[in-house]
């Protein structure tokens, strides 16, 4: 069983900062497109932001020029910085994996980690 492995969650003020981190098994990591989602109560879960192995990057409105995502190729890791935290941010969050090649489609998720933006 494919294992995503999340940390970096916890309680925050607002306009704070926090940073997530997924590693991945190497074989996943190295063909996937990389991404951070959330899920607040009562919502649906939503893509936050995306980075695929060139390192092209896709952001969701809302956390656009807050929120950073990387990755680095020699530690299998995405990362996900988050700063001028808001309450609204508060959710938990998931590291996901996602491939298609060919007629193969790969999507691995994390356990989770909550994050919560409160005074």
């Amino acid at each position: 069983q494919v294992q995503l492995v999340e940390s970096g969650g916890g309680l925050v003020q607002p306009g704070g900062s926090l940073r997530l981190s997924c590693a991945a098994p190497r074989s996943i990591f190295s063909i996937s497109v990389m991404g951070w989602y959330r899920q607040a109560a009562g919502k649906e879960r939503e893509l936050v932001a995306g980075i695929r192995s060139g390192g092209s990057t896709n952001y969701a409105d809302s956390v656009k020029g807050r929120f950073t995502i990387s990755r680095d190729n020699a530690k299998n890791t995405v990362y996900l910085q988050m700063n001028s935290l808001k309450p609204e941010d508060t959710a938990v969050y998931y590291c996901n994996a996602f491939s298609l090649i060919g007629a193969i489609r790969s999507d691995y998720w994390g356990q989770g980690t909550q994050v919560t933006v409160s005074s």
